[in-house]
């Protein structure tokens, strides 16, 4: 339990202070969703859905654009996407480092020392 804790204390601090970064990526994608939706004459349901979808590189192709500067929006979202989930994932990785090194590197060291002795 300690062990989950302390990842959840420092991912949520790490999200917390990176949280700035975070929203302007998401805005600049809805933004940018929007524009292109507004190019290809869709929704803003289906317009934030598709650039969800773009920025998680998830494609589904049930929504594409056809126009060049749709298309060329597109690739500006996935890599604003891969951004956004880049420093998720780089937050979430030292999170477990963080944990792991407080609780189990220590505890490693505890029965490393003890076997040497």
């Amino acid at each position: 339990m300690d062990f989950l804790l302390s990842f959840l204390q420092v991912l949520f601090w790490g999200l917390y202070l990176i949280a700035p970064i975070l929203l302007l990526l998401f805005l600049i994608i809805n933004i940018l969703g929007l524009i292109v939706g507004r190019i290809e004459s869709w929704t803003k349901f289906d317009s934030i859905y598709w650039a969800a979808i773009t920025a998680l590189t998830v494609g589904y192709g049930d929504i594409r654009p056809l126009h060049k500067v749709s298309r060329t929006l597109s690739a500006v979202i996935a890599i604003l996407g891969i951004m956004f989930t880049g420093i998720v994932v780089a937050i979430t990785v030292e999170a477990t480092s963080h944990a792991f090194e407080e609780h189990i590197g220590s505890e490693k060291i505890e029965l490393i020392s003890k076997h040497n002795e």
